[in-house]
């Protein structure tokens, strides 16, 4: 290690942080009311749709994989699927549901007797019918003859496999595949949407570890803020938030890749990766956007913190994030059942746009910036996502829905309008990106709107984000998230008060 990498590491402050955490057991009931949602939900279909009620739910688990060519195994995570219906933390599993009976069975690998040299006991059959509460278990090898006798019916068995488009990424899910599959009746149709929307309405099981993991989260994202200091790496950050997440909460996941980003880096929307991998060194005066988030148990939290490196927030520091802030809080305070989403992200839109007016950045008409996108060049993301055992949970866009094409809009990873049981990120924000905003100078309709010499004041300023993980309720929401937002709040923990505030430090008498 450099000397000045030991400097700094020195010059940390030592404090042992303090969690009142402690990592919950995890009921297998949460999967067993998933399987069973699952299974009403898919017979409701097949009656509304005048077919039989038969046939099986056969799910793939995750495989193993290898870096490259070596031999070096990556950490495994489940399939997320496969995780919602059975919460099997192992690889190379199967995983079937009677779509008659409701029974369920659990195929596991048979594994060779070196096994138990290498990586351990090699568990009977019966510890995952206890441990997952399944009806049966068989091995992988058995899925075939298992089936065949479950069903007991003249002719091939019906299969209902995963196959379906994620809105996301792009990308399809793996139907399940075995040997002997070409004995089966497959259906690639029926089941992804169906279990799709399964997983976007929470029970109260799954609202209870998506919870915990913002509660882990809230606690980690206070630590680093107590802690941050010039000189630091941003990656010294993101060891502070793990460490938090591993050591007091079992958090052995994060839900992504944590964006750690300070000074002119906070306008990178998705920093962090490979290629920006977290390694600025911190200066005073730069503005810090941490957006992590802990998994347990499969499920996520995503939480987005933004605050002054120095612990003080500069006048123009404080306008960017108060506006961002009131987006944040209006658009909270406006969640319900049957709000729609796109209104929230205008909502949001025009509150930043008019805070940015007052600042002095942008000038005109407020409605007409509105019309002309003019949102976009600040907010060019949408304002949040569904949240579940994915951090971009499926779910967003249904069957018949079109993502806009407005800019701005075209980024929102749902357009649905919000129902109970529901869990959505609201995660406004406000950033100077030099690749959105000198187009727009030289925009015939934009340009106008826009300042350049105020403008000038923001060069390498960055950008703020505030996000939050809000569960939709009967009559309103509640936010899972608990940091400090207000910007006294976040200097009185910077300068070592503790989270939540007592009532005697809020400022001005506020009660």
């Amino acid at each position: 290690m450099g000397e000045s990498a030991v400097t700094v590491m020195a010059s940390l402050p030592q404090s042992s942080p303090i969690s009142s955490l402690s990592p919950p057991e995890v009921p297998m009931e949460l999967h067993v009311q998933n399987r069973g949602k699952l299974v009403r939900a898919l017979r409701d279909h097949l009656m509304a749709a005048s077919q039989p009620v038969r046939g099986f739910v056969l799910l793939q688990g995750g495989e193993e994989r290898t870096r490259y060519c070596t031999d070096h195994v990556e950490l495994f995570r489940q399939e997320s699927y496969f995780a919602y219906l059975f919460g099997v933390r192992e690889p190379g599993f199967y995983g079937a549901i009677d779509v008659l009976s409701g029974q369920s069975v659990l195929f596991a690998p048979r594994l060779p007797a070196e096994y138990a040299v290498w990586l351990g006991e090699i568990k009977a059959s019966s510890y995952f019918k206890e441990r997952y509460m399944v009806d049966m278990t068989y091995f992988v090898d058995e899925i075939a003859q298992v089936l065949y006798d479950l069903d007991g019916e003249s002719g091939k068995p019906l299969l209902f496999l995963l196959h379906g488009l994620n809105t996301d990424s792009k990308n399809f899910s793996k139907p399940a595949e075995f040997k002997e599959m070409e004995k089966f009746e497959t259906d690639l149709i029926t089941l992804h949407p169906i279990l799709t929307e399964c997983r976007v309405f929470k029970s109260k099981l799954e609202l209870d570890l998506i919870q915990y993991a913002n509660d882990v989260s809230s606690e980690a994202h206070v630590e680093v803020m107590r802690r941050i200091s010039t000189d630091m790496k941003e990656y010294q950050l993101e060891s502070i938030f793990l460490h938090h997440i591993y050591m007091y909460g079992g958090c052995r996941h994060c839900s992504y890749t944590c964006i750690c980003a300070t000074g002119e880096n906070s306008a990178v929307l998705h920093y962090g990766h490979a290629a920006a991998p977290n390694d600025r060194a911190l200066k005073e005066g730069d503005i810090a956007l941490f957006d992590m988030g802990a998994e347990y148990h499969f499920y996520g939290s995503d939480i987005t913190c933004s605050f002054p490196v120095s612990g003080k927030f500069t006048n123009d520091q404080a306008a960017i994030y108060n506006a961002v802030l009131k987006a944040h809080d209006s658009v909270i305070k406006s969640i319900t059942p049957g709000v729609s989403w796109i209104d929230m992200h205008k909502l949001a839109e025009k509150i930043i746009l008019e805070s940015l007016k007052t600042v002095g950045i942008i000038v005109g008409d407020i409605d007409e910036m509105v019309e002309e996108r003019l949102g976009a060049i600040f907010l060019p993301h949408g304002l949040g996502h569904l949240l579940g055992i994915d951090t971009h949970d499926p779910g967003g866009y249904t069957e018949g829905m079109e993502r806009p094409k407005e800019p701005g809009l075209s980024s929102l990873r749902t357009i649905r309008e919000l129902k109970e049981g529901m869990v959505i990120t609201v995660e406004p924000g406000c950033y100077f990106i030099d690749a959105l905003l000198n187009p727009a100078l030289e925009h015939p309709m934009l340009s106008k709107f826009l300042k350049k010499e105020e403008l000038d004041r923001f060069n390498n300023f960055g950008g703020v984000r505030i996000e939050s993980d809000v569960v939709v309720t009967s009559n309103g929401s509640r936010n899972l998230t608990n940091v400090p937002r207000q910007t006294w709040e976040i200097e009185a923990v910077m300068a070592g008060e503790p989270w939540p505030l007592k009532q005697k430090q809020l400022p001005n008498g506020l009660a």
